[in-house]
């Protein structure tokens, strides 16, 4: 077993996380480099890396993990920080990174569902293809209600997690 110095960490089992974890999220939609850095971060002892860490760990260039980070502040996964004194940013998950994430999604599954109305209209309720679409357009209604009550029991199931 190959350790990370100081932290008994065993390197290899860390990049197989790195790379299974990443190719899940793939998976999801995500693209790959993206996905590669996010997961390298998660596992960082203290959640936060510079883009020349991320370089190295992955064996990527610098302009990899530039563009992989900017896709990652735009969907709040990542956060960019500097310490005083250091001229480095330094790339950190947040704490809310999964609520955020989830809880961007009722944008997306308005849309949706307004992109499915349209398509109803456009082929008629009374038709298959139309019944499909409402159906989905229906689904998409029902999530978009839930995500707000699911995220609400999150953050009380949280609060009371901590409060232990």
């Amino acid at each position: 077993m190959a350790e990370e110095p100081g932290t008994g960490r065993d390197q290899e089992a860390v990049r197989r996380f790195v790379e299974r974890f990443a190719l899940d999220l793939v998976e999801a939609g995500m693209t790959r480099m993206p996905a590669r850095v996010f997961a390298a971060i998660i596992i960082a002892e203290d959640g936060r890396l510079t883009a020349a860490e991320l370089a190295e760990r992955l064996h990527v260039s610098p302009a990899a993990i530039s563009g992989a980070v900017r896709y990652l502040m735009q969907v709040r996964m990542v956060a960019r920080d500097r310490v005083p004194g250091e001229r480095r940013d330094h790339y950190r998950v947040t704490t809310e990174m999964w609520y955020e994430a989830v809880a961007q999604r009722d944008q997306l599954l308005a849309r949706w569902e307004d992109d499915l109305e349209e398509g109803v209209k456009a082929v008629g309720l009374d038709s298959p293809a139309g019944a499909r679409l409402e159906e989905t357009r229906q689904f998409f209604e029902f999530l978009r209600h839930e995500i707000p009550r699911t995220m609400a029991k999150w953050r009380e199931q949280r609060a009371a997690d901590q409060a232990r």
